[in-house]
């Protein structure tokens, strides 16, 4: 077959049709809804078994536009007895049967979870994007709506961290607005391109020690930096043998996921110790302890390794 393009006046006489417009069109806007995460949710839960999709949203399928109305369009749910919860899917579709798109509900199978998007190419079959998932209790009258809305990005797509687009292409790009994050998808996982925390404190103030120099954190790409201050023994002495916590708490989120970290201290005599920075998976998570040392005496002084870091994402 000889090669050919569109419109073109050597092509049918430039008409064009729909399977011709989507190969066409189908890059020049995104898939997905016109807007952010930060506006009013696109789907939500209705009276009874329905849920209700508001009027004046705008998206695109495919290159094709699609408008809600100027009013509220109601969706039934079907009923579900089955003894197990079913989750739904509010998508966008787009029906190569007629060329049009509508919001409608792409039942789940009660107990597995919401069911896939289809996701045909070519000159027939459906297109989905999604709007929203629906919970619907075994026997419920009435259902719970998880917005999930896909949108359409400027050359980045922005989403909330829980609801990023299920069938991402190999290299597409995310900003998560709830979290400040950039994600890239490598056609396995979302890994982490860009973050930052700004500075926090992880002080924390406990029995028998004081704060000298304050302890902070910055975390930016995934890996923590941790500067452990200083802390002066204000009760008794602590002998060599027994473990200390000090005046340091890590969020949950900064923790190193599976592995302690281990910091040279300095204890006033210049002696030596060491202090253990308790993962996740630790009964003692996020703390920190005076791990090994010699006698520390009450007015004695720790002064610990600067500079500590670690991967969290």
């Amino acid at each position: 077959m000889a090669q050919d393009s569109w419109p073109s006046p050597e092509h049918n006489d430039r008409a064009v049709t729909d399977g011709e417009y989507e190969q066409l069109a189908a890059r020049f806007s995104g898939d997905g809804v016109y807007g952010s995460p930060a506006g009013t949710q696109v789907v939500s839960a209705g009276v009874g078994l329905t849920v209700a999709v508001r009027s004046g949203a705008r998206a695109s399928v495919r290159g094709h536009a699609w408008y809600s109305g100027t009013s509220t369009v109601t969706l039934p749910v079907a009923a579900n007895s089955s003894g197990q919860t079913r989750t739904d899917r509010v998508v966008l579709r787009l029906d190569r049967d007629n060329w049009t798109v509508r919001a409608v509900i792409r039942q789940g199978t009660p107990g597995a979870g919401a069911p896939a998007l289809v996701q045909s190419t070519g000159s027939s079959g459906l297109y989905e994007v999604p709007l929203a998932l629906v919970t619907i209790l075994s026997g419920a009258g009435s259902v719970t709506v998880a917005r999930a809305e896909l949108y359409v990005g400027a050359r980045i797509r922005p989403a909330l961290s829980t609801a990023r687009n299920p069938e991402p292409d190999r290299g597409e790009l995310v900003f998560e607005t709830d979290t400040g994050r950039v994600r890239l998808w490598t056609g396995s996982a979302w890994q982490l391109v860009f973050a930052q925390s700004g500075v926090i404190s992880v002080d924390s103030p406990i029995a028998n020690w004081a704060i000298g120099t304050p302890s902070v954190l910055e975390m930016k790409n995934g890996a923590v930096h941790l500067r452990l201050g200083s802390f002066t023994r204000t009760a008794g002495t602590l002998d060599n043998v027994t473990p200390s916590r000090l005046p340091v708490l890590i969020p949950s989120a900064y923790r190193h996921p599976t592995r302690d970290q281990y910091v040279i201290c300095y204890v006033t005599g210049a002696r030596i110790g060491r202090a253990t920075i308790y993962s996740k998976l630790s009964t003692d998570a996020g703390q920190v302890w005076l791990t090994q040392h010699p006698d520390v005496l009450e007015g004695q002084n720790i002064l610990t390794q600067s500079g500590m870091s670690w991967v969290v994402d």
